[in-house]
């Protein structure tokens, strides 16, 4: 393990899950930002579920946790996968097609948690409909701040890489 890139990676996703606290407009967060790049980047995939997972955690320990909130841990897992996907083959249009991806899929899997798992609406087509509606103001905001976040992660530290040798991957096959 590659000690210094850890730390650096560790150090930012948790600075950007501490960003949760200061005030933001609804749904524009780092998070899935944080799983996307956590996914891509650790070479463990242990650390890279891990680590964005436990920024999340702490900063829902001040949030507090809701009805929901394992589909939304389910739904950044599932993002850190799509960090697997760009992982090897990093470029500006993957990472902007997954960062889509990733707001797409925490709006369907959201939304359909809140339709199943709350009182808000009716258990029927029409109330699951009404559900997905009412949200479509918010899917704006988080796909906005996923591609911003994802930005600033990715542009960063590929920055901090090619300024500091100590921080990128050794090679495949090299020791």
């Amino acid at each position: 393990m590659n000690k210094p890139r850890f730390i650096m990676l560790a150090t930012m996703i948790l600075a950007a899950a501490a960003s949760r606290l200061i005030p933001h407009p609804p749904n524009f967060t780092p998070i899935a930002a944080i799983a996307l790049f956590g996914g891509a980047q650790f070479s463990s995939k242990r650390a890279a579920l891990l680590v964005p997972l436990a920024g999340l955690f702490l900063s829902d320990l001040v949030f507090g946790f809701y009805a929901i909130t394992p589909v939304v841990y389910g739904s950044f897992a599932l993002t850190v996968c799509l960090g697997f996907w760009v992982r090897h083959r990093r470029s500006v249009q993957r990472i902007a097609f997954a960062a889509v991806a990733s707001a797409i899929l925490f709006f369907v899997l959201t939304n359909f948690g809140v339709w199943a798992m709350e009182n808000l609406y009716p258990k029927t087509t029409t109330g699951l409909v009404d559900c997905y509606v009412a949200a479509i103001p918010f899917f704006r905001n988080m796909l906005l701040g996923d591609l911003l976040y994802s930005a600033l992660l990715f542009g960063a530290f590929a920055l901090a890489e090619n300024r500091f040798v100590r921080l990128r991957e050794p090679a495949a096959g090299v020791a």
